[in-house]
C-alpha cells in the first residue's frame, strides 16, 4: 500500500490549536466580581481607606490604605513583615475605590504584553490574574520592615499597581495612590465622613480655645512638613523608599 505523508495540520494536536486562542483570551476574560458589601468587608478589586488614631486627627487626608482581591478580602502592611488578610487595620473601611482589571496587563508571556513597557514589567514581576499580583506583592512585603516615612501601607499598594501595571504605568507611588483615593474615592455612608473629619475639627477647636492660634499654625506647619516630605521622597529620593 502506497505511504502518504501527513501534513503539518495533520500532526498538530487539536488541544494545542485552541489553546493558541485560550491564551490570547486569558487578558481579557475575567470572573464576574461580586457586590460591593461594605457590612461584610467585602471590596472586590479596591482600594479602600481609613483614617488613623492621633495622625488623621491632626492630618485628615491621611490613612491607613489596603487593596482587595477579587472575592472582597482585604490586604493591607500594617507592621514590620506583616501584611493583614482580611481583617483591616485601625477600623472598617471609609472610603473606597474599585479599580477597572481592564485597565491591568496580565501577560501569558513576554510577547503578550498589553503595556509598553515590556521588559521592565518583566524585570519588575508580572502576573497573570488580578490575585496572583496581589499575592506576589504580599509574600514581597513580608520580608519588609515598616516605616511611616518610607515603607508604609501606600509603598504596598503602589507595589502592587505597580505590578499589574495599572492604567499602563509602572511609575506608582505614595503620592499617587493617596490621590487616588482621596480625589476619586467614595464614602462608605455619612458616619464614615463624621468619624473621618470629626476627631480633627474637635482636636482643631480645642486647640483654639486652649492656646490660641498659634494652634492652628502649629498644625497646619505639620499638615506641610509631612506633605513636603513624601514629595520629596516620592520625586527626589526613590532610592529611599519602597514602590
Amino acid at each position: 500500500m502506497p505511504s502518504r505523508r501527513l501534513s503539518m495540520m495533520e500532526l498538530t494536536p487539536i488541544h494545542s490549536i485552541g489553546s493558541k486562542s485560550s491564551v490570547g483570551r486569558i487578558q481579557h476574560e475575567f470572573w464576574p466580581l461580586g457586590e460591593i458589601d461594605p457590612k461584610n468587608s467585602k471590596f472586590p478589586c479596591c482600594i479602600v481607606w481609613t483614617p488613623l488614631p492621633v495622625v488623621s486627627w491632626l492630618a485628615p487626608f491621611i490613612g491607613q490604605v489596603g487593596i482587595c482581591m477579587e472575592d472582597g478580602t482585604i490586604l493591607d502592611f500594617s507592621g514590620s513583615n506583616f501584611v493583614n488578610v482580611n481583617d483591616f487595620a485601625f477600623g472598617s473601611v471609609a472610603r473606597y475605590l474599585q479599580l477597572d482589571r481592564e485597565q491591568c496587563c496580565f501577560p501569558p508571556n513576554l510577547a503578550g504584553h498589553t503595556c509598553k513597557h515590556g521588559y521592565k514589567h518583566a524585570e519588575n514581576g508580572t502576573a497573570i490574574t488580578w490575585d496572583d499580583a496581589l499575592q506576589s506583592s504580599m509574600r514581597h512585603f513580608e520580608h519588609k520592615s515598616y516605616n511611616l516615612f518610607t515603607c508604609n501601607c501606600y509603598s504596598f499598594v503602589a507595589y502592587c499597581l505597580n505590578r499589574l501595571c495599572y492604567r499602563g504605568s509602572m511609575q506608582w507611588n505614595m503620592i499617587k495612590v493617596a490621590a487616588l483615593i482621596l480625589f476619586k474615592g467614595h464614602w462608605v455612608d455619612v458616619l464614615s465622613v463624621l468619624r473621618s473629619f470629626l476627631p480633627f475639627v474637635a482636636v482643631m477647636c480645642l486647640g483654639v480655645v486652649v492656646v490660641g492660634w498659634p494652634f492652628l499654625v502649629a498644625m497646619f506647619s505639620f499638615s506641610l512638613l509631612l506633605i513636603g516630605w513624601y514629595i520629596l521622597a516620592n520625586y527626589c529620593l526613590n532610592n529611599v523608599l519602597e514602590s
